[in-house]
């Protein structure tokens, strides 16, 4: 019999030729890939939808005869609701399932963006755009389907999955934001909430996919070395909420999310406006921020990607240093069209990349059973960032009659968040085994 040729030694005595290392990752099972694309379709409605809102901000003023700041603060109350809400909406789903919260969400979408369209008042606008959207968003995000994607796929498929998934946000950002422009430029803003209304009843339908994952361990990790912490998180949500609030990691988490949510708020709700103020077409703004998720599609997998072969803390201080620098060009360089766009692909690039590798940190140090609400607690304060954006660039436009001093202090607050994630910890947290 021959023998084979890569395990024999050779005739001048040379040792075997090592075999073809492989990638010895568990894959991903039929329950664990129909999380992943349920988890991924409701997000792209839910963030396409969302991300739209900042194309609707001049034409509403015009009408409702009202400021900046009156829509801007609409939106900062939906974005302010969608964070507080979220360690409760995480404790809900981590009990009772994903699914019945995705329904609920849906409907309180629904109903906020069909009210919306029939408003005629900065009150109405609140209730609709602001209260209703705010619930709605809470329950069909990514506090409720990453808990999900956490418990389905494998500890070392995490990263990739969890980019998927915020992917999933970016394309709706590519697919949704250049339509909603096209729709209010042929039928008016009423008319196109109603349309965007339809889309965001989609989210129902794949909400009950995401309760595969309910109650079921994690895929295994065979032939993997076990991590030093327990795999699956703390045994009760009370000792996980201890050891979130006594880690200064998890806390310079939430803080740094905090600057990302004002970022990318500020830039979604008031770009388009600023666009006009220095002259440009609107259709720049609109592509502008269709740039920013079609480029995130792909930024969101590589830097999630990336995550899981470099430390998540390096990763995050890299993604802040770069939008520091990004930002500073629109502060210093004159406004144009190719600037703006410019600016989009390689903000967009980073834009929703920090949602994988600060929920990946978070599960890693952790675990992932209590996912849903240690990540809506950081996700909270993401948005309490995003009210910021949302309210203060309207104030600051209505208060100074340009948005400049918001792009400086948008620059500044980028560079105190890398400098911020330098002493992050991303070692697992150490838990005393039972006693028998």
């Amino acid at each position: 019999m021959s023998q084979d040729p890569s395990a024999a030694p050779s005739a001048i005595g040379q040792p075997p030729q090592s075999p073809r290392i492989r990638d010895t990752r568990p894959g991903l099972d039929r329950t664990a890939r129909l999380v992943l694309i349920a988890a991924a379709v409701v997000v792209t409605i839910s963030m396409g939808v969302r991300q739209a809102f900042g194309v609707f901000l001049t034409p509403v003023v015009a009408e409702l005869g009202i400021g900046r700041e009156v829509f801007g603060f609409a939106i900062a109350v939906q974005n302010l609701l969608f964070g507080l809400m979220q360690p409760f909406i995480g404790m809900i789903a981590d009990r009772f399932g994903p699914s019945r919260v995705v329904l609920a969400g849906t409907a309180a979408y629904v109903a906020g963006l069909v009210l919306a369209a029939s408003t005629g008042s900065p009150t109405g606008l609140m209730v609709t755009l602001g209260v209703a959207v705010g619930f709605g968003l809470a329950g069909t995000s990514f506090v409720v389907v990453l808990g999900a994607v956490g418990r389905a796929v494998p500890e070392a498929r995490r990263p990739q999955c969890f980019a998927l998934v915020t992917a999933g946000g970016s394309f709706g950002m590519f697919a949704v934001v250049p339509g909603a422009y096209a729709m209010l430029d042929a039928f008016g803003w009423r008319d196109a909430i109603l349309l965007l209304a339809i889309a965001a009843s989609a989210m129902a339908a794949f909400g009950f996919a995401l309760d595969g994952a309910r109650r079921r361990r994690p895929q295994g990790t065979a032939g993997a070395a076990p991590a030093p912490a327990a795999p699956s998180g703390a045994d009760t949500l009370g000792q996980a909420l201890h050891e979130a609030a006594h880690s200064g990691s998890f806390w310079l988490l939430a803080l740094g999310f905090g600057v990302c949510g004002f970022q990318i708020t500020f830039i979604g709700v008031h770009l388009p406006a600023y666009v006009g103020d220095v002259g440009i077409p609107g259709w720049v703004a609109a592509w502008a921020l269709g740039l920013i998720g079609a480029c995130n599609i792909v930024g969101a997998y590589v830097l999630g990607s990336l995550g899981a072969r470099f430390r998540g803390r390096n990763m995050l201080v890299a993604i802040y240093a770069l939008r520091t620098i990004f930002v500073l060009a629109v502060v210093v360089l004159p406004p144009s069209a190719p600037l703006i766009l410019a600016f989009a692909a390689l903000f967009g690039f980073t834009w929703l990349g920090t949602i994988p590798l600060t929920s990946g940190m978070v599960a890693r140090i952790f675990g992932p059973r209590y996912l849903s609400t240690l990540y809506g607690v950081v996700f909270l304060s993401h948005q309490v960032g995003a009210f910021l954006g949302a309210w203060g660039g309207g104030y600051a436009y209505d208060l100074l009659g340009s948005y400049d001093a918001v792009w400086a202090a948008m620059a500044v607050i980028s560079a105190i968040a890398a400098l911020m994630h330098l002493p992050i910890s991303d070692r697992p947290v150490v838990r005393q085994p039972k006693a028998a």
